[in-house]
């Protein structure tokens, strides 16, 4: 096997995908903002799985901190192999918010960091010939909720342009967009989901495995999940625009009427 590299790799998707891995085989590199967290995560892991879990401490907002996780990328020991580009947290929806501070950090993470890695780990895999990279998008990059919507729908858009630039060699990179998956994502970001019907929820542990399967063939886009959101997906990529934003204000509201009552 390879190795891993994962971003926001201690909670998550970003934790299913340092199973997965690490259940096939890979040794890890883990990236995050906690090293005590960093510290268990990784002990659970070699103990688990037999496989070596190198832990990386950095704050993706910190420029000079993505560039610690550059240098590793484009290391030639124990060279990156998988690349997972997931770090990234929850935005409300307010576009008119004075206070902007943590929609301008969610595009140094999930914007300016996914930019920098993504092109450290192209380069690093083309010269050796291989590797697999897997973005973090999300069905809401078909839609217009907010910023969040407009971040992950750069990821999309990145993705598929590097998979474009990169086609005919073998590195290969899929942009990975689920729906609602189980994990403490939605309760970070305070987003209210106790209405939402369980046949939403996506099992995150099955949503990695199908990513995974859907790089190794060369997919560019996974969308994880049973045929209601692939279907969901199709519908919002073909849709008339005004039809998408005539949907998505009816979810922003259903959101702000949500928070009103909590």
């Amino acid at each position: 096997m390879g190795t891993a590299l994962i971003t926001g790799g201690t909670s998550g998707i970003g934790a299913a995908y340092a199973r997965a891995l690490a259940e096939r085989g890979d040794d890890l590199v883990l990236v995050a903002r906690d090293h005590a967290r960093l510290e268990d995560v990784a002990a659970r892991l070699r103990s688990a799985h037999g496989v070596e879990v190198e832990i990386l401490q950095a704050d993706l907002a910190d420029r000079t901190q993505v560039m610690s996780v550059v240098a590793r990328l484009e290391s030639s020991v124990d060279p990156i192999t998988t690349f997972i580009n997931n770090a990234g947290f929850g935005l409300h929806t307010d576009l008119l918010t004075s206070d902007t501070a943590e929609d301008e950090r969610a595009f140094e993470v999930m914007v300016r960091a996914v930019y920098l890695l993504g092109g450290a780990a192209a380069r690093s895999m083309l010269r050796r010939g291989g590797g697999e990279i897997i973005n973090t998008a999300s069905s809401a990059a078909f839609i217009t909720t907010g910023n969040y919507s407009a971040i992950k729908s750069w990821v999309l858009i990145y993705s598929e342009g590097l998979a474009t630039q990169l086609r005919g060699s073998k590195v290969h990179v899929t942009a990975f967009c689920p729906g609602w998956i189980h994990t403490e994502f939605h309760e970070r970001a305070e987003i209210e989901v106790s209405k939402l019907p369980p046949i939403v929820w996506i099992d995150g542990d099955k949503a990695v495995r199908e990513a995974l399967t859907d790089v190794a063939k060369g997919k560019v886009i996974c969308v994880p999940g049973p045929i209601g959101w692939k279907a969901a997906v199709v519908l919002a990529r073909f849709a008339p625009r005004w039809m998408i934003r005539w949907a998505s204000s009816k979810l922003v509201k259903s959101r702000a009427k949500d928070t009103d009552v909590r």
